[in-house]
């Protein structure tokens, strides 16, 4: 998609500056003037109108660089074409090509739509480094909105018309970015369309906000969060000025999950749901792991690969793809990486080549020795996370340690490992590049809401992940085992959207059977419309390999767990909450109530 800046030079009624933007190539639709004045299209757009008004546009391609652009506009339904000058798109030199927005004369303002989303969130803080005026609403408070607060964003909390213009009605937005959460009969993006003021998609403001970096975008169904964060941590620790976006708070970022740097390197958490990564184009493109989630979405497995498929089909020429050869879901997109043609392979590495793509690396890793990048010995160390010798093309090449725990994570490291390689090997020899790897490996203590720890008190761990899918729960589980191997696990699982429990409740049934005892809550579900015909309560009764209880309220659950724990406080158990939804609030009100009750101050 090219956007199009039209400036009217001559236009009698309303001031010279005014500025239109036109989506969708040369379509007139969605027209909105400067932030002054903004109207609907159908008031500037009539035939009888342009045949007495001369109008000369200036046309500025936003995409493409070096390309001189020669595009009409069409006036009408009667297609009265407007004479366009021509022009030659100049190279931006900015970290975002969104240059459109741009206003002399006054500061531009960008509204986010679904703000106290970790994504939006991200975006909204970038907007402000950007310059922009940033505003946002969301139906209720996050603690990302708190950082957006700090930074001066106007937050509301609802959704409105109102939020969408100045106190006095005379201003309105340049755009308003969209997240996917959000529906199209929201109440500002509606309003905004009606007056003209673009909507954008968050994928698209992220293909244009990375376009002139060296993207690594980071995908997978699982892992993708701590991969990124691991990844972006790593880079800058070794020196390197990068940008990040990351989907989960990560307590070493000072900007929570955004890191802000004037360098070229732009490592992004690529999200799959609602085709999100389908506007990047990374030079490296990591691929965890593939397999069936966002079942709101997809229909099946086969859905999911065929668009992790297509976004390995916008991978930059002479580019890199580092993907998990252990995952069977990942592996099946090398089969065929373009439709209709199958990888060519060759020693160390795998390359591609179809009419879509000139051709880029595959690099493998995994826990198997069949790939390029593999980790052996794997061991629980003394800082409760994992040890492992790490290998490449066979051969042995250091001793790695991490604080996070998991198998999981050694699979997430191995990645940031053959990442890390590919962007600086052309710097320093491998050998010196592991070396300083080896260090910072060891310093990332991981994100909020990944396997975090709440608190203790006496005998009582309290831990937190945001474990929502089948997969996810069997791996968090494993490493509270791997932690804490001879601790009773209790855990509190609260299912997040009827669709997914639905589809995977036999699944979720095994996964959690691996804890000591669970406690299952009611369906967290927001913004679901879809059939009810599931509940919590059926994926407590599917448990069988160990004990399980229904409790619908988390008030309750907290009640109950503190009345066990009090009985006996000394001795040793783990608590464990999972889920996305607001199941967090669990562990921190059990840490004060069971304070309370034993009179801790």
């Amino acid at each position: 998609m090219t956007l199009l800046a039209i400036k009217y030079t001559e236009f009698k009624p309303f001031p010279s500056s005014a500025t239109f933007t036109a989506e969708n190539q040369c379509s007139t639709k969605n027209m909105s003037t400067s932030p002054s004045t903004s109207v609907s299209d159908s008031r500037y757009f009539q035939p009888n109108f342009l045949e007495k008004v001369k109008i000369k546009v200036h046309l500025t391609g936003l995409r493409y660089k070096n390309t001189v652009l020669e595009k009409c506009i069409l006036a009408s339904k009667k297609n009265r074409r407007i004479s366009l000058l021509k022009t030659r798109a100049t190279k931006r030199e900015q970290h975002c090509n969104i240059e459109h927005l741009k206003d002399r004369n006054q500061q531009n303002w960008v509204h986010f739509v679904g703000v106290g989303g970790c994504g939006l969130s991200a975006l909204a803080l970038i907007a402000v480094k950007q310059g922009f005026e940033v505003s946002g609403s969301d139906i209720q408070w996050s603690s990302f909105m708190d950082g957006l607060q700090q930074a001066g964003v106007r937050l509301h909390i609802g959704h409105s018309t109102l939020n969408i213009q100045s106190e006095n009605g005379s201003r309105f937005p340049n755009c308003i970015v969209v997240s996917s959460a959000i529906s199209e009969d929201n109440a500002e993006v509606l309003h905004a369309k009606s007056i003209g003021i673009p909507v954008y998609k968050r994928d698209y403001w992220l293909a244009k906000l990375t376009e002139n970096h060296t993207l690594i975008a980071v995908s997978g169904t699982h892992g993708k969060s701590t991969t990124s964060a691991l990844l972006a941590y790593v880079l800058k620790a070794m020196g390197d000025d990068l940008m990040a976006v990351v989907g989960a708070s990560m307590p070493q970022f000072p900007g929570g999950n955004v890191i802000w740097g004037d360098g070229p390197h732009f490592v992004l958490e690529a999200d799959e749901y609602d085709g999100c990564f389908l506007g990047l184009s990374p030079y490296i493109a990591v691929v965890t792991n593939v397999e069936w989630e966002h079942v709101d979405f997809f229909q099946d497995e086969e859905a999911v690969k065929t668009f992790f498929r297509r976004f390995l089909k916008r991978i930059r020429v002479g580019g890199h793809l580092i993907i998990c050869g252990d995952d069977v879901g990942a592996r099946s997109l090398l089969d065929y990486t373009s439709e209709g043609s199958k990888p060519e392979r060759a020693s160390g590495t795998m390359s591609v080549t179809s009419s879509d793509v000139d051709g880029y690396n595959i690099i493998t890793y995994g826990i198997s020795s069949t790939n390029e990048w593999h980790a052996s010995s794997i061991c629980p160390n003394s800082k409760g996370g994992t040890d492992y010798v790490l290998y490449h093309k066979g051969q042995p090449l250091a001793n790695i340690s991490l604080q996070i725990p998991g198998a999981h994570n050694v699979l997430n490291s191995l990645a940031v490992i053959a990442t890390v390689t590919v962007l600086l090997q052309g710097r320093r020899q491998v050998h010196e590049l592991i070396n300083s790897l080896k260090l910072h490996l060891l310093d990332f203590i991981g994100l909020s809401r990944r396997f975090e720890r709440i608190g203790k008190i006496h005998g009582c761990d309290i831990y937190d992940d945001y474990a929502h899918h089948p997969t996810e729960v069997y791996f968090v589980l494993q490493a509270a085992r791997q932690r804490f191997p001879s601790m009773r696990l209790v855990v509190v699982f609260q299912p997040h959207t009827y669709s997914r429990l639905a589809v995977l409740k036999d699944d979720f049934a095994v996964a959690l059977s691996h804890a000591d005892h669970v406690v299952v809550t009611a369906v967290y579900s927001v913004r679901e419309a879809g059939p009810r015909n599931v509940c919590g309560k059926d994926l407590a009764t599917s448990i069988i390999s160990s004990t399980s209880e229904y409790i619908p309220s988390l008030d309750d659950v907290v009640d109950k767990l503190a009345l066990e724990i009090c009985k006996d406080p000394l001795r040793e158990i783990v608590i464990l909450t999972l889920g996305a939804g607001d199941i967090n609030t669990v562990g921190p009100k059990l840490l004060h109530e069971l304070q309370k009750r034993l009179c801790i101050a």
